[in-house]
């Protein structure tokens, strides 16, 4: 597979996955930190990609997916945005909702 077919099974296989800078246990930027927070509030499983460790996603990505920066989260297969819109979502509850209605618990 290439990294573009890599990039849209991740997208279809996981309901809810972060693209970010290191691990959920051990972020390696402060977006990425600061995203992981708020979605470990929600309280729902994600999937995460360490792009540090998948330069090729890490270039390929921002195409795909028109949006220059990490971390990203996507949710049902859509992208949300990065850590600026997921700190507003968690702020005004709309990321709870988004997320629990993707996953369907």
């Amino acid at each position: 597979m290439n990294t573009l077919d890599v990039i849209k099974d991740q997208i279809e296989s996981n309901k809810v996955i972060l693209y970010m800078k290191g691990t959920p246990q051990f972020p390696q930027c402060g977006f990425s930190a600061r995203a992981v927070e708020a979605l470990i509030q929600v309280g729902k499983p994600f999937a995460y990609v360490n792009i540090l460790e998948h330069p090729d996603i890490r270039a390929e990505l921002p195409k795909y997916a028109n949006w220059p920066t990490f971390p990203q989260l996507w949710v049902g297969g859509e992208l949300v945005g990065g850590s600026d819109i997921i700190l507003e979502m968690s702020q005004n509850g709309e990321l709870k909702t988004t997320i629990t209605e993707a996953v369907g618990e």
